[in-house]
């Protein structure tokens, strides 16, 4: 059984910092794709960051870029966001998301994905 656990979330004003742990049990996810997304109230769930294995370079939302570092660590089969310069536009859920299968055009389709964690609030609030 695959789970997934996000923690880390919280509220921050913007321009500080806040990294997102997500922690994966089932299995080893060295060989995983696994990826961050969020979802802000009334809109739909949006690709943030994603690797498609331990190791590989990571790509992100051009909204994102610069700001936001997806890293693994395989020993802990974990997986981190740091965010650095959050604006109130990130404010979110954020979800952890894992598949072993998925193709390389579907990593930002969070439809694609087969594993989700809970998700974690991000608030970015003066």
């Amino acid at each position: 059984q695959v789970q997934l656990v996000e923690s880390g979330g919280g509220l921050v004003p913007p321009g500080g910092s806040l990294r997102l742990s997500c922690e994966a049990s089932g299995r080893t996810f060295s060989n995983y794709a696994m990826g961050w997304f969020r979802q802000a109230p009334g809109k739909e769930r949006e690709f943030v960051a994603v690797t498609r294995r331990a190791g590989a370079p990571a790509r992100y939302a051009e909204s994102v870029k610069g700001r936001f570092t997806l890293f693994r660590d395989n020993a802990k089969n974990t997986m981190y966001l740091q965010m650095n310069s959050l604006e109130p536009e990130d404010t979110a859920v954020y979800y952890c998301a894992a598949d072993s299968t998925i193709i390389q055009s579907s990593l930002s389709n969070p439809g694609a994905w087969d594993y989700w964690g809970q998700g974690t609030q991000v608030t970015v609030s003066s």
